[in-house]
């Protein structure tokens, strides 16, 4: 028998990592760690919970965390931001893959016949600010250079003491507003088009939607949309013929100019709000056709903008202070005070700006929702809370309830299956819904792993990419 003296071991990670390999249920902790699918910060919990039958008294089934190896349940983070957790930010990309899907193509409770209905993929956009540095190709910009598309300067303005950065933050603030009187405006637009009162419209369509947030270069917002119309009844039934893709597209080009917000401060005066002229709405065609946006190629699109969003911006993936910050933030503090910490270290210490790692531009974004912040009349925008995202608070995906499945349902059908597969695995009998109680409390403990458990989860991560790759690849 051969033993190891752990003090002999310099790393703090590998000792802890021994001395989880030599715990007698350590097959029970690689199988948490297997099951998160290589998720970096998971979320550890505590408690219990009780499965009971209803009408006999008895206890079907029992499980404390306290049993667990590391005495804690792990569960995946969710995050979608790649810079945070790639694993589940993949996951959440083909959730959102097969909404979108469901919705043009049928499946999901949707039915097939959704594809026959009036179909666009529309790209609404910000508004100009100032002239910034552009055209990544051939031609020059206006600064006279031909830029490479990897050159940071693209987005930037060209002058940044006149650029609006302002209008800019309360634009990305109030872009979540400015999306549902846009679709206000469509109802009516359509109604116009088609010689009926709003009323008389409602009886005979609707229209249903899915939309993802995107950061362009410049750091704003601009929402990309699946607009459908169905009949009454939703995806169940289609519009009427005369309610076409033509109709639909004209309905949503007069629209969008009509979308309009006013803010009225005496710092910046009084400003418009209001989309950029740059509309693209092209139909969406059915899978198999020649055509370039089909129901797939447009699912796809919509998956890839709603992880990128977060990380393609050049703005930070966590806010800029932390629980003990946010009773300072919450006053209004002086000129030239530092912006807090943004790390989440516990201490409340406050970093200054400049040693954020962002592009000026960005840091520029950031000072400005920073003093905007400090207004009264802005207060309800909680610019202070969404700097790290220069003002937009919106949620980067969204849909209308009737355009097809929720992501709630698809992890619910996921949850189920794993249950299903765990008790199969068990030999356990399902438990009857109708006669089972479930009582349980559980405890948020915090996020990550212990040094040791990264060690095993890095590797998780190494063996899923490569699997991953192998894929993608065409391997079987």
């Amino acid at each position: 028998m051969v033993t190891l003296d752990l003090r002999h071991v310099a790393s703090p990670a590998v000792r802890d990592l021994l001395h989880l390999v030599n715990h007698p249920d350590f097959d029970r902790a690689q199988q948490q760690i297997e099951h998160l699918g290589g998720c970096t910060e998971p979320i550890r919990l505590t408690g219990r919970t009780t499965n009971v039958d209803t009408t006999t008294g008895e206890v079907l089934r029992s499980y404390a965390s306290s049993d667990e190896p590391t005495g804690s349940l792990l569960t995946a983070c969710g995050n979608r931001r790649a810079s945070r957790c790639p694993a589940c930010s993949r996951l959440y990309a083909a959730d959102t893959y097969h909404l979108i899907r469901a919705g043009l193509s049928g499946g999901k409770t949707v039915p097939d016949t959704v594809r026959t209905h009036p179909r666009v993929f529309a790209t609404l956009t910000a508004p100009s600010f100032g002239p910034v540095h552009n055209r990544p190709d051939a031609r020059p910009c206006r600064c006279g250079t031909r830029h490479d598309p990897t050159d940071p300067l693209l987005g930037t303005p060209l002058n940044p003491t006149t650029y609006d950065y302002a209008g800019a933050v309360l634009f990305n603030a109030h872009a979540g507003a400015l999306w549902a009187r846009f679709t206000t405006y469509l109802r009516r637009e359509l109604a116009v088009r088609l010689g009926m009162t709003q009323k008389a419209a409602r009886a005979v369509m609707r229209v249903s939607f899915a939309k993802v947030a995107e950061y362009q270069k410049r750091g704003l917002v601009h929402f990309h949309a699946v607009i459908r119309l169905d009949g009454p009844d939703s995806s169940t039934q289609p519009p009427p013929p005369y309610a076409t893709v033509g109709v639909l597209t004209d309905a949503i080009r007069a629209a969008a100019p009509r979308a309009r917000i006013s803010v009225t401060s005496d710092a910046v005066g009084e400003r418009e709000l209001t989309w950029g002229q740059q509309l693209d709405v092209r139909a969406i065609a059915a899978f198999g056709t020649d055509a370039e946006l089909t129901d797939q190629a447009v699912a796809g699109y919509v998956a890839k903008y709603a992880t990128k969003s977060a990380d393609a911006s050049g703005t930070l993936d966590r806010p800029l202070y932390c629980r003990p910050c946010q009773g300072r933030a919450a006053t209004l503090l002086p000129q030239g005070t530092p912006l807090p910490c943004t790390a989440c270290d516990g201490t409340g210490q406050a970093r200054p700006l400049p040693r954020l790692a962002v592009a000026r531009h960005v840091r520029q974004m950031i000072r400005a929702c920073w003093e905007l912040g400090k207004l009264p009349e802005f207060a309800d925008l909680k610019l202070w809370k969404w700097a790290h995202m220069l003002g937009f608070r919106g949620h980067f995906s969204t849909k209308s309830r009737s355009y097809s499945t929720t992501l709630g349902a698809l992890r619910d059908a996921r949850r189920a299956w794993r249950t299903e597969q765990a008790h199969a695995h068990a030999g356990l009998p399902e438990p009857d819904p109708t006669t089972t109680l479930v009582v349980g409390h559980w405890d948020y403990l915090g996020s990550g792993y212990s040094p040791g458990a990264a060690l095993l989860a890095a590797h998780v991560r190494h063996r899923k990419e490569l699997e991953r790759q192998f894929t993608a690849e065409g391997g079987y």
